[in-house]
């Protein structure tokens, strides 16, 4: 790591946080220790979290005092973006794209969906529209656990979702659209540039020396492969919460 631990501060470094495998498991809620660590991190270090869901289900997953517990917040991606609980800025797919673009793409996804003949099961909401993505869904997304974790071994042996990306990408190469596989059952929708380091652009003058972010998806075509990769940042893959609250404590709170 090219840094040094006495040069850590809360004007100086920026810790930011994936959500889902990273300060909780999968679509879980945070569990007490980890709130209690981030608490203590905060004191070290100016934090952030950046996740995919939106605000809604960031609280759901993160506890109702979301926006208190960190210094910054961005859900979508940033797209909505709050600084000490207060909101800087919001961006919508609907004003990027328009309702023309927006009916074509979901009728093209529907009938995609439906097509698929050897999904184990299918179940509701096969697109979830966000203020800046389409979450999309081959299972549906209210599967129960079991059928979301049966998904996903499907999933892993068909390559389903990488062949429908692999389609829609060629289909909607005119819309300059990203397409980001995350989590056990989905993937995300949104324009080019649109992904984790939009956050970035909130940050990146506030005089940070060091901008750290963790996450679990940093492989190419995970949703966090871009900021983990992008020059401004410092990034650290980890496997689970566990892994998070280790790295941390030997980075910043030695």
């Amino acid at each position: 790591f090219f840094f040094f631990q006495s040069m850590v501060s809360r004007e100086k470094t920026l810790v930011l946080f994936d959500v889902d495998g990273t300060l909780t498991d999968p679509r879980k809620v945070a569990l007490p220790e980890m709130k209690t660590f981030l608490a203590k991190l905060r004191e070290k270090v100016t934090i952030g979290v950046v996740g995919g869901s939106d605000l809604t289900k960031a609280k759901e997953q993160l506890g109702e005092d979301y926006l208190d517990i960190v210094d910054y917040a961005f859900p979508e991606n940033g797209l909505e973006a709050f600084k000490d609980g207060k909101p800087l800025e919001v961006q919508s797919l609907k004003k990027h794209l328009g309702e023309d673009n927006i009916k074509r793409l979901v009728k093209f996804i529907l009938k995609y969906i439906s097509e698929i003949d050897d999904i184990p099961v299918m179940r509701g909401t096969f697109i979830e529209f966000r203020n800046g993505m389409l979450n999309v869904s081959p299972v549906g997304r209210n599967c129960s656990q079991e059928e979301r974790d049966a998904f996903e071994k499907f999933d892993q042996a068909s390559g389903l979702r990488k062949k429908m990306v692999a389609v829609l990408e060629k289909e909607f190469a005119d819309l300059k659209l990203k397409f980001s596989i995350g989590g056990q059952i989905s993937f995300d929708v949104f324009p080019q540039g649109w992904d984790k380091t939009y956050c970035l652009r909130f940050v990146e003058d506030k005089g940070f020396s060091e901008i750290h972010f963790f996450g679990d998806k940093t492989a190419p075509g995970g949703n966090d492969y871009e900021i983990f990769e992008d020059k401004r940042t410092i990034g650290h893959t980890v496997t689970s919460p566990n892994e998070t609250l280790k790295i941390c404590t030997d980075l910043f709170m030695k």
